[in-house]
């Protein structure tokens, strides 16, 4: 491994100096958990090694998970492990708990941050797809001050994001319209645990309840595209359609022609868009069965 200097940043503020400070004359890291980055670094050639990498485990206004304004606020570096214990998320959000529990081992989730397995943006990240299938929103600083896009926009490619060089991802925020919506992940992979996705879908929905049709249906795919991305025609076929199997059937199906798996060692193009079809579907009874849930009396009175 090649050597470097660490700097560490005090807040969010400080890091973005820091950033600013040091990328017009170096190539520069962030390390937060760094689950993913000290991986990276034991094998990164001398070219691609960076010469300087910033410390932000310390700052501590990264850190928190609130209901403001705009939605459910989530720092980047709030933990799996305390995204799992967050009475908020666990009672608006379990689909984010369940991403969470899929991630790496006890420890992976103990050190590893929300913001540090976005930043990755590997195709197959565990925790996209639900955030992009609420129409999660995330915040960056630069030099410059904030910014706010999509999360399905802030993905650009494998590991590649809309991040630049002096900029840092600070906060992910489900906005005030989709507190509470039902939701549902699920993801295949070759083994029970610490498995690497072979396709993950999250989908989300209002319902109806006088119709009980679809409302703002959302779905979301990773591992089968360069990117997390909405199934865009599974979506535009479930609003406002009558909740059905059947419907939820066809939503699956249209499902596979917006992604595009490929065929590696680990599975073909063809068994990943079967389990496109499966997963999407499955995870659409999973967000009705969630919503059912909280219309019974038991919900209610939550």
């Amino acid at each position: 491994m090649k050597a470097f200097e660490v700097v560490a940043a005090r807040d969010a503020r400080h890091a973005v100096a820091l950033l600013a400070e040091h990328t017009p004359t170096a190539k520069v890291k962030v390390i937060a958990g760094g689950t993913d980055l000290l991986a990276d670094l034991k094998f990164a050639s001398a070219s691609h090694a960076p010469d300087v990498v910033v410390d932000i485990s310390r700052a501590e206004d990264l850190r928190t998970i609130a209901v403001t304004g705009g939605g459910l606020s989530i720092g980047a570096l709030v933990t799996h492990t305390e995204i799992m214990a967050s009475p908020a998320i666990r009672e608006m959000f379990p689909a984010l708990v369940d991403a969470a529990h899929t991630i790496g081992a006890v420890q992976t989730r103990n050190l590893g941050t929300l913001g540090g397995n976005l930043v990755t943006a590997v195709p197959s990240v565990d925790s996209g797809p639900t955030l992009v299938a609420l129409d999660a929103q995330v915040t960056v600083l630069g030099p410059g001050g904030e910014r706010r896009m999509p999360l399905a926009e802030f993905f650009v490619g494998p590991r590649r994001t809309a991040l630049k060089p002096d900029e840092l991802l600070v906060e992910i925020l489900i906005p005030t319209e989709n507190l509470g919506k039902p939701a549902c992940f699920l993801k295949f992979g070759l083994r029970k645990g610490q498995a690497l996705a072979l396709v993950n879908v999250a989908a989300s929905f209002w319902v109806d309840a006088k119709t009980q049709t679809f409302r703002a249906p959302r779905v979301a795919l990773g591992a089968v595209a360069p990117k997390v991305i909405h199934a865009t025609s599974a979506e535009a076929y479930l609003e406002g359609r009558a909740i059905a199997p059947e419907a939820m059937a066809e939503a699956g199906r249209l499902a596979v022609g917006d992604a595009k798996p490929i065929s590696d060692f680990r599975a073909s193009a063809e068994y990943r868009k079967h389990l496109i079809a499966v997963l999407t579907r499955r995870a659409l009874e999973g967000a009705y069965d969630v919503w059912q849930k909280k219309q019974s009396p038991a919900g209610r009175a939550r």
